[in-house]
């Protein structure tokens, strides 16, 4: 099966195997921003500020870690591609095994969120982002350098990156370019240099996969958020078949064949967590009903990787969090557990051509994102790429620690807990909201907690109803008018950490991004008396402008999450919080990406227009180089600079 592909982080829109959509957003880490216009309340006097030198300067250098990963063999398995963003902007680089000899090979311009090899290392298919945003385009480079060649229409045209055919004639992707809303799949003949769709989707879909003879495809489809499909393709013919017939909702997605007639994939379909099962394709063209061959009762499966030789496979279980990794024969069924990691967190990216040898992006709460790789025989990880420290003692960072509290109604709620060092409780907290909704808080790297921690600063990230990893009952809590229960949990977030005196009531903030900076104007409007201060980032505020100008596709998949504009408007506007804006009492810093079409720049606007008009300190931070969250590192340290400033103001400060 093709496994040349990597993903970025952080990407704002699905993978090509369709997990977890982020939208209204993007769950990258709220660590960045570009001041293109910067609305803020009356400026301090313009004297020194020793202190506030010395917080920048510290909190500069947290922001400023690079982050390197991915990881992609080279088909002799001597070289990894990888992603870093050391240069300012992530750049691909080509190492040997052990990270020595790292070369830097593109010097593009526009943000890189996605590469696929080709499987005779020839060629490199790059996603990018002109401005970060939306608009990605897909261009064709020889490995070795030389010109670029885009194979997309370019414009304000969506397209999503693929994988190649195994013989490495074909390349899969998905465009919006009918100008229909939808994302229907294409595959691009390397041969004559042309497109051919292949499946028009209602809605959103992508290829997940492509058989080796390069006779069928999976197509996987949204019907919306958190209902999904997959279908079998007859690429030659049209004719499409079915897999994961169910009832209600549920999910099936990052499918992979096994040779030409067996397909295994992650899924839900008639029960609570996400799983593995398989369907068998006779010589007919029909399908086996869906069978579960591998599960964990305490886990959801968050990811595949299937070797070469398509003897075994490398599952990823979620885990409250915390990724565990295990081991399934696909001879004999057997799952064995897989060695502990070197973090909390891990993405599997891709195997060596022998099998003999992994890649992974790995980062937990006190580890940097650097790229590993794992030998099989040994179960040894070994480090490729290392994170410049930039006089950071890593050994000061915090790590979290889970806890449970209830809802107010009862239900079982969960987050994580970044107690600052050496200092006394009830201290300042900041409630960090994820985005999503479908999104789940987990303990990797994020430098705007480290950074808000080494001042004094408590974090605590919540997942609330909505989130994902809990299983399918609690991922579809908060759908249309459920979401009034959803922001409940936030003042029940709260109330836990005041109860436990974690927290000084009078010291507490919010924060979030994308649908975790609608949760933050969520609380601002309905609880204004509860935070002393909030940092919304890029958070939709408006759900009638937020369908009215969101992309078309992203529209069309949203009307079950949170309501549909046509025969829901009444409900669209009480949850709103720019209905109630006038509530807020609360300093509040907003920071948006000029390009952003996800949740575009006027759902800021609304926010900054009325809290200056009556007075309420408001900073606004526009980056007009960035889309739906940051890539450039200047971004991401001047967002993580302002934040933390501006918590440390009014929370250490008073």
């Amino acid at each position: 099966m093709p496994r040349h592909i990597l993903k970025t982080l952080g990407v704002l829109f699905l993978a090509a195997n369709g997990f977890w959509l982020t939208a209204c957003g993007s769950d990258s880490d709220p660590s960045t921003d570009t001041p293109a216009s910067p609305q803020t309340e009356p400026a301090p006097a313009a004297e020194a500020d020793p202190k506030a030198d010395d917080l920048a300067a510290k909190v500069e250098r947290m922001a400023a870690l690079d982050r390197a990963y991915g990881g992609l063999f080279s088909p002799g398995g001597d070289r990894i591609l990888y992603t870093s963003s050391e240069p300012g902007l992530p750049q691909l680089f080509l190492s040997s095994l052990d990270g020595s000899a790292a070369t830097q090979i593109t010097e593009v311009t526009d943000q890189i969120r996605g590469v696929s090899w080709s499987p005779d290392g020839e060629t490199l298919a790059l996603s990018l982002a002109p401005g970060g945003g939306l608009n990605t385009q897909i261009y064709l480079r020889p490995l070795e350098g030389g010109d670029m060649q885009r194979i997309t229409e370019g414009g304000k045209t969506n397209n999503w990156l693929g994988e190649w055919s195994d013989d490495g004639r074909y390349l899969a992707y998905s465009s919006n370019k009918a100008g229909d809303g939808s994302m229907d799949a294409y595959l691009y003949d390397s041969q004559n240099g042309e497109s051919r769709l292949i499946a028009e989707n209602p809605g959103i879909g992508t290829v997940s996969d492509i058989s080796p003879d390069s006779s069928r495809a999976v197509i996987w489809r949204m019907r919306s958020r958190g209902n999904t499909d997959l279908y079998l393709l007859d690429i030659e013919t049209g004719e499409e078949l079915l897999l994961t017939p169910h009832e209600g909702v549920a999910l099936s997605q990052d499918a992979h064949f096994i040779g030409n007639s067996r397909i295994i994939f992650a899924s839900n379909v008639g029960r609570e967590m996400v799983a593995l099962a398989e369907v068998t394709i006779d010589a007919d063209g029909r399908a086996s009903p869906m069978a579960f061959i591998a599960e964990r009762e305490d886990a959801e499966l968050s990811g595949i990787k299937v070797n070469e030789a398509h003897t075994e496979a490398v599952l990823n279980w979620n885990a409250a969090g915390r990724s565990e990794l295990a081991v399934f024969d696909l001879e004999t069924s057997e799952m064995r557990a897989g060695p502990a990691l070197p973090a909390e967190i891990a993405g599997v990216n891709d195997y060596s051509g022998d099998g003999r040898m992994l890649t992974l992006t790995v980062s937990g709460s006190d580890e940097p994102t650097n790229v590993w790789t794992l030998d099989r025989a040994s179960g040894q990880f070994r480090q490729v790429t290392e994170t410049d420290p930039r006089g950071i003692d890593f050994e000061s960072l915090v790590s979290p620690e889970l806890v449970r509290y209830n809802a107010h109604d009862g239900l079982e709620l969960s987050g994580w807990l970044y107690r600052p060092r050496d200092v006394g409780e009830p201290a300042p907290y900041v409630l960090d909201f994820h985005g999503g909704p479908e999104g789940q808080e987990r303990p990797s790297f994020n430098a705007t907690i480290q950074a808000m921690v080494s001042q004094g600063i408590g974090v605590f990230a919540p997942n609330v109803r909505g989130s994902s990893g809990f299983g399918k009952t609690f991922v579809n809590l908060d759908n249309g008018r459920l979401r009034f229960n959803a922001v409940k949990d936030i003042k029940a977030s709260a109330d836990y950490l005041i109860e436990a005196g974690i927290a000084d009531a009078d010291r507490l903030g919010i924060m979030g991004g994308s649908y975790g900076g609608y949760m933050v104007m969520a609380g601002l409007t309905e609880y204004p008396d509860l935070f002393a201060a909030g940092a919304n980032l890029f958070g939709v505020v408006n759900f009638k402008t937020f369908f009215e100008n969101t992309e078309p596709w992203m529209a069309a998949i949203s009307t079950v999450e949170y309501g549909d504009p046509e025969t829901e408007a009444d409900l669209l506007r009480e949850l709103s919080p720019i209905h109630r804006v006038d509530q807020v009492k609360a300093p509040t810093i907003v920071l948006h990406g000029a390009n952003d079409t996800n949740v575009p720049v006027v759902e800021a606007e609304q926010v900054v227009d009325n809290l200056e008009e009556r007075g309420v300190p408001v900073k606004y931070v526009l980056f007009s180089d960035e889309g739906h969250g940051w890539q450039k590192t200047e971004n991401r340290v001047t967002s993580t600079v302002e934040i933390v400033r501006w918590f440390d103001r009014y929370l250490n400060d008073g």
